[in-house]
């Protein structure tokens, strides 16, 4: 066997899929909710420009989530205290642009370094270590499920029941707070909603790569359409095709499940960036032709 049928057999690799397949059930559950919430989460994310933000909450996530590896208590609700922690500062200290990117450059070293701390001191499985920052696909198991599905719940309830006001707010804040809407109580329950979307991706895609779920998939969607209906929907669709995708085919190789996950969604977003510069083009073409000489 050659190098590259080594690298290969590494990366694809279906021997006894079918059998693998039933490890991975509350992984794929798991993972539809997670689309879901993170392809919604994702187009606010992108309307009021909070990548930024997402990553560094990410950090003290994973933070949470390595301090509860340590202390032998659950996963995802240590992930979630993280979140939830990281997400109150920037929503209460970072209420405009300038300040909220110095708080979240302030935030992520430090949940970083804590994070390797509590790793460090953990002297269980290295797997478990490795997992929380490149993600895992096996280790999804009953108890986890449970806050994974009602966490899930959660957002989605508060997402529906913001929606139209969110949106407002997101696309003219002026004009929104002039009209009565709560523009800032809006943004600060916005975060606190971002921090449990950003905490259950970390569960399943790790902490360093969240922004494939909650950025990538709506900055594709927005690409090729600003419908208000229609980008939520092709958002949650690009999201949901990202996680099971990786699932499925980090189930037939030996390598974490993250590069399969943002291979897919890049490949999305590369596609749809593609798409909407050739449909710019064209429409351009077909206004310069219905002009008058």
């Amino acid at each position: 066997m050659t190098l590259a049928d080594g690298v290969w057999q590494q990366i694809f690799s279906f021997d006894n899929y079918g059998e693998l397949l039933a490890l991975v059930r509350n992984s794929l559950v798991a993972g539809a909710a997670l689309g879901l919430v993170g392809g919604l989460a994702g187009v606010f994310v992108i309307m009021r420009d909070l990548p930024f933000a997402v990553h560094g909450i990410s950090e003290l996530s994973f933070a949470g989530a390595s301090a509860a590896l340590l202390l032998e208590v659950n996963v995802v609700a240590g992930s979630i205290v993280g979140s939830l922690l990281a997400a109150g500062v920037i929503g209460v200290l970072g209420a405009r642009a300038r300040d909220r990117n110095s708080v979240i450059g302030i935030i992520m070293p430090f949940g970083l370094g804590l994070g390797v701390l509590f790793l460090a001191l953990y002297k269980g499985r290295a797997a478990n270590k490795f997992g929380l920052l490149t993600g895992q696909i096996v280790a999804v198991d009953t108890p986890q499920m449970t806050w994974l599905l009602g966490t899930s719940a959660v957002v989605l309830l508060a997402l529906t029941l913001m929606w139209r006001p969110l949106t407002f707010a997101s696309a003219d804040p002026d004009v929104a707070e002039a009209r009565g809407v709560p523009v800032r109580a809006l943004s600060f329950a916005f975060m606190i909603v971002l921090g449990l979307a950003v905490a259950l991706s970390v569960q399943i895609v790790g902490a360093l790569l969240v922004l494939s779920l909650l950025v990538t998939p709506a900055a594709a969607a927005a690409r090729i359409t600003a419908s208000p209906v229609l980008l939520p929907v092709l958002s949650v669709l690009f999201a949901v095709a990202s996680i099971e995708g990786g699932i499925l085919l980090a189930l037939g190789g030996s390598i974490p499940i993250s590069p399969y996950v943002t291979t897919i969604s890049f490949t999305i977003y590369a596609a749809c960036r593609l798409a909407g510069r050739y449909r710019t083009r064209r429409w351009g073409a077909r206004r310069a032709v219905a002009q008058p000489a």
